[in-house]
């Protein structure tokens, strides 16, 4: 496992030590770690601080996203995939799927490159969480 995906699981650990969803993310420009974040939609009543959004809130304006690589433990939703296709950021490496599908189809068919880890590590930590708090995790799907 590469640095940005430690760097991605450490953030979600930490949104999970917040009482928040652990999903993490780290934006990465020609080799070199921009921004990270992670989910914060409880710990700021925020409904659509994900992991993802919040990475790129905390880049700031950085001109062209052509050059970067976004690292997500877990598969992005559409939200997030939305704003990665926008913004044209051409690869997504994520740590696992299995526990939310998310929307790979649609990135792929607008272009983006997306590597699916299939992390053992990512997925417990979803797995466990979900477990725990099925209600957090729905409301954060919009299953509820």
């Amino acid at each position: 496992m590469d640095e940005f995906m430690k760097l991605a699981i450490s953030e979600a650990r930490k949104g999970l030590k917040e009482g928040g969803i652990p999903i993490g993310s780290v934006l990465v420009k020609d080799g070199k770690v921009v921004s990270h974040g992670h989910n914060k939609r409880v710990q700021e009543n925020n409904p659509i601080l994900h992991g993802e959004m919040d990475c790129l809130n905390n880049a700031g304006r950085i001109g062209s996203y052509r050059n970067t690589v976004i690292y997500s433990t877990l598969m992005p939703c559409y939200m997030c995939a939305g704003t990665i296709v926008q913004f044209k950021i051409p690869k997504v490496i994520v740590g696992e799927s299995r526990t939310f599908s998310g929307a790979r189809a649609f990135m792929e068919e607008h272009g983006v490159e997306v590597v699916d880890l299939d992390l053992a590590e990512c997925k417990k930590m979803m797995e466990d969480f979900i477990k725990e708090k099925p209600e957090l995790w729905n409301e954060d799907i919009m299953e509820l």
